[in-house]
């Protein structure tokens, strides 16, 4: 009978101290195996026996910390994972028998312990114990700061494992009574993050949180005070995020740094207010002004950090600094020569209502004898926007760069993403392409090129030679479950795509699951979303093509797209149907359907497919005219009061919006396989999608020669993302406009709605929808604009985002087109008192007629806004805009509609 490993599994640990304390070191140790034994028992126990795990993991982690010598073991069994219930556990007992050892040992085992990031909160009363008499300082691992930092903030653990009300303990107290406060307050400032109690305050001046305490040591000489602040400041100009450095600028505060310790760190302050984030920018600039005011701040510094400034986007921060030049200025205007081209840094600001502002500073106080300065003025002038650069050369002379002059623009658009053609038919080895199905196996997003060009490689090598293309694939997939010799027959429910068609030729799948009338069961989708019908096509199609390398292998996949976006030529879809012709070979139902869907509809070839004289070659002759036509579809606007829910239940914004509905495709429910049938039944345009996103990339190759369809179907994703707080249908929406079919009207209010999109990557991807539309001459801008209008007068695009993503657009040189979008949505913002962010919107506006030299008849209602009095930016951009639109002489350019 084992006395130990009976107390043990039974959970007495007065009894496993009982039975270790009178033993040697060497007895102790050769009790390890038999301890080492029972853990790797433990660990096998099933879920039956959870409640005898909890006390024989306690008494388990107890003895094998005792028994073990070694400093570096014993931290190791103490921090295991694996002996640990994940619930706190009084670490006193422990502590104390451990009290009598070695004192080099226990600091040793101290500092291990805290090393262990995932361990160190738990363990930390076990730290502080093992270090009490030891004379080792205390460690310095951000775990271990951390922790201190944390059980000063809210107390000691209690014997229970739970912690004692709040109130029965002080952080004043705490942090007098610890005797390493000295070495450990210097580390909060090293962490390479801070130590997330450190901010929990309302108000950081408030008796018993951390800035007030800190202070409060510095003032009692416990703490250096210079080691607040160095560590501080240092801290802030490392950088981070926002509420990470709260902590470090309401210390700074509440120290109330004098004025010789503000100008002692002038340059900290420049560099906070020019790289920091825009809080801690703001109080660097406050602080900066404050010196100035005080007379502590000379204009060399002053321009210096006028420079960085200025260069930033926030509007609030160059508004205050072209404030403080001013006052620079008219207080000594000998400054000028340091402060003015200084000032010149605003001239490049994406806001030009701060470039005027900051050209008429320049303008009041640069003077006639001033040659030189205003020399290096123009040179900086030329950065300012065109009707801005006129002024500019009234006040310094000529500017250089004419290219800017409106009545030379030329649009610039960026060039349409190139199609690449897939490999050649047959051109890859088996080996090339065993590497290729070997690696989108493993991978967690394949493109649809790649899958297709797996299936279509495995079909093919599969009818010249399965038994060799088996032969390389099995090492390949050796770790796949399926493929194992004692795996059994693999479920295709659980298999997609080349592992499909590769399972089928290991023979690890029997014929009869995948029988044509078997239903395709696919998971992470909604039941009636169109994502599951797009999956189930794809899933039969490989189905299909696997049942036939088990009964009768297909020479090619005659569905293959000839580009990388999906499309099929007419010419090879007929190449490939003679070929069968010739082979013998009868097309698989559901890949010669889904070849009909991505072939590109060219009535021109209609002739060659009919001349193959075929049942096949007759469907494609009358796909190619008029059975390929697209569903129409129809446009209405949703009830103000319909109130959606999103899959967690919550109510989205009760918003009108504009709903597609899609009419029945009769082509498709009586001609094609049943699992095409959802694609073409009636869609109301109403529901969204609530199913796991990364398929729908793939799904798009389906269709990629109906545009039309796919934007109805996208729509309600793309409205969630300009409504509510959905967000990434905007990338979909991007590759969407790159594939083939007509660009209508349902592919444009796509656009249009996500140009409004909450998010800023689902407005950026938004632009690139609208700029390939432009680059490949499919843009009606007209459209676009009555649908931005009809957006904005319903509220499901705001003018703020519109702005910024006109800014975006406008910024690649697509000025003429960003225009004539906008031209059309203006007068929905300014209509029955102008909406908010419509200046913002105004400001792009103005913006692209100033760089293109755009001209036509006033927006409705831009008179009106014009003529506001006072200097609202409504009424400055309207103002600028008019100016603009006037002085416009010259046209835009055609073929930009």
């Amino acid at each position: 009978m084992n006395t130990l490993l009976d107390a043990v599994r039974t959970g007495r640990c007065d009894l496993v101290t009982g039975l270790l304390t009178p033993l040697t070191a060497t007895e102790r140790r050769a009790r390890l195996p038999e301890l080492t034994a029972l853990r790797g028992e433990i660990r096998g126990w099933g879920w039956s026996r959870r409640w005898d795990e909890e006390p024989t993991v306690r008494a388990l982690h107890l003895a094998g910390a005792l028994c073990h010598t070694g400093a570096a073991a014993a931290a190791s069994w103490i921090a295991a994972r694996d002996l640990r219930d994940g619930r706190s556990r009084d670490t006193a007992p422990l502590a104390a028998l451990l009290a009598d050892r070695d004192p080099a040992w226990r600091a040793d085992v101290a500092h291990r312990l805290a090393a262990r990031t995932a361990t160190v909160q738990d363990d930390y009363s076990l730290i502080r114990a093992l270090l009490e008499g030891t004379g080792a300082p205390a460690p310095t691992t951000d775990g271990f700061v951390h922790a201190w930092a944390r059980e000063t903030t809210t107390g000691p653990t209690s014997p229970a494992g739970g912690r004692g009300p709040r109130r029965t303990h002080s952080l004043r107290v705490a942090l007098r009574a610890d005797p390493s406060v000295r070495e450990l307050v210097p580390l909060l400032f090293q962490t390479a993050e801070p130590a997330p109690c450190l901010d929990w305050y309302d108000d950081p001046r408030a008796p018993g949180h951390w800035p007030a305490e800190l202070a409060h040591l510095a003032a009692e000489g416990i703490v250096e005070r210079r080691v607040l602040l160095d560590g501080s400041v240092a801290r802030l100009l490392r950088g981070g995020r926002p509420g990470h450095l709260a902590f470090y600028a309401d210390l700074l505060d509440v120290l109330d740094l004098t004025a010789d310790e503000r100008a002692e760190r002038t340059a900290d302050w420049i560099a906070l207010a020019a790289d920091a984030p825009s809080p801690t920018a703001g109080r660097a600039q406050q602080t900066l002004t404050a010196l100035f005011e005080a007379g502590r701040l000379p204009a060399d510094r002053l321009a210096e950090m006028s420079c960085a400034v200025l260069f930033r986007p926030e509007k609030k921060l160059v508004r205050a600094q072209l404030v403080l030049l001013g006052k620079a200025l008219r207080r000594d205007p000998d400054d000028r020569f340091a402060l003015l081209p200084a000032t010149a840094a605003a001239f490049g600001h994406a806001d030009t209502a701060l470039q005027e502002r900051a050209l008429k500073l320049v303008a009041a106080h640069l003077r006639p004898e001033d040659d030189a300065l205003r020399t290096d003025l123009a040179f900086e002038a030329e950065q300012l926007g065109p009707a801005l650069r006129r002024t500019a050369a009234g006040l310094l002379g000529a500017l250089a760069d004419p290219a800017t002059d409106p009545a030379g623009y030329e649009e610039t658009l960026p060039a349409a993403p190139a199609r690449r053609r897939l490999a050649a038919d047959g051109a890859p080895s088996v080996a090339e392409t065993v590497e290729l199905v070997a690696a989108l196996v493993k991978s967690s997003a394949p493109t649809a090129a790649e899958t297709e060009t797996a299936l279509d490689l495995l079909v093919r090598h599969t009818h010249r030679d399965r038994t060799a293309l088996a032969a390389a694939l099995l090492p390949a997939l050796a770790d796949r479950h399926w493929a194992r010799a004692d795996g059994g027959r693999a479920d295709p429910d659980h298999l997609d795509g080349p592992e499909l068609l590769a399972a089928a030729v290991l023979g690890r799948l029997n014929a009869a699951d995948l029988a044509p009338d078997r239903p395709v069961h696919v998971t992470g989708f909604g039941q009636n979303c169109i994502h599951a019908a797009l999956h189930r096509v794809t899933t039969a199609r490989a189905r299909e093509a696997a049942l036939r390398v088990l009964t009768d292998p297909l020479p090619f996949l005659l569905a293959t797209p000839t580009w990388d976006c999906g499309t099929l030529e007419p010419q090879d879809l007929v190449t490939r149907l003679a070929a069968y012709g010739r082979q013998g070979a009868a097309p698989a139902p559901v890949d010669f359907a889904q070849a009909l869907l991505r072939v590109r509809r060219d009535p021109q070839a209609a002739a060659a497919a009919d001349a193959l004289g075929t049942p096949e070659g007759g469907r494609l002759a009358a796909w190619l005219t008029a059975d390929g036509e697209p569903a129409r579809h129809t446009r209405r606007v949703t009830d103000r009061n319909h109130t959606p829910r999103n899959w967690w239940g919550r109510e989205r914004q009760a918003a009108r919006r504009i709903v597609l509905e899609l009419t029945e495709h009769p082509v498709l429910q009586r001609e094609f396989p049943a699992v095409f049938h959802r694609l073409g039944r009636p869609c109301n345009g109403t529901s969204c999608c609530w199913h796991w996103r990364g398929r729908e990339l793939a799904h798009l190759a389906v269709l990629p020669q109906d545009r039309e369809t796919q934007a109805v179907w996208l729509l309600p994703d793309v409205t969630g993302c300009a409504t509510d707080e959905e967000r990434g249908a905007g990338e979909t929406l991007s590759r969407l406009a790159e594939l083939g079919g007509p660009a209508g009207p349902a592919l444009h209010l796509a656009v249009a709605t996500a140009l409004g999109a909450r998010h800023a990557e689902d407005r950026l991807a938004a632009v690139d929808a609208l700029l390939v539309l432009a680059a490949r001459g499919e843009l009606d801008t007209a459209l676009l604009g009555r649908d931005l209008a009809e957006l904005l007068a319903l509220g499901t695009v705001k003018p703020n985002r519109l702005a910024d993503a006109a800014r975006t657009a406008a910024a690649t040189g697509a000025y003429a087109t960003t225009w004539a979008v906008l031209a059309g949505a203006l007068p929905a913002v300014l209509a029955d008192g102008p909406a908010r962010g419509a200046g913002e919107l105004l400001a792009v506006a103005a913006d692209c007629v100033e760089h293109c030299g755009a001209a036509g008849p006033l927006p409705e209602g831009l008179a009106e806004a014009a003529a506001r009095k006072g200097g609202s930016q409504l009424a400055t951009q309207a103002r600028r805009l008019r100016t603009a639109l006037e002085a416009a002489v010259t046209p835009v350019a055609g073929g930009v509609s």
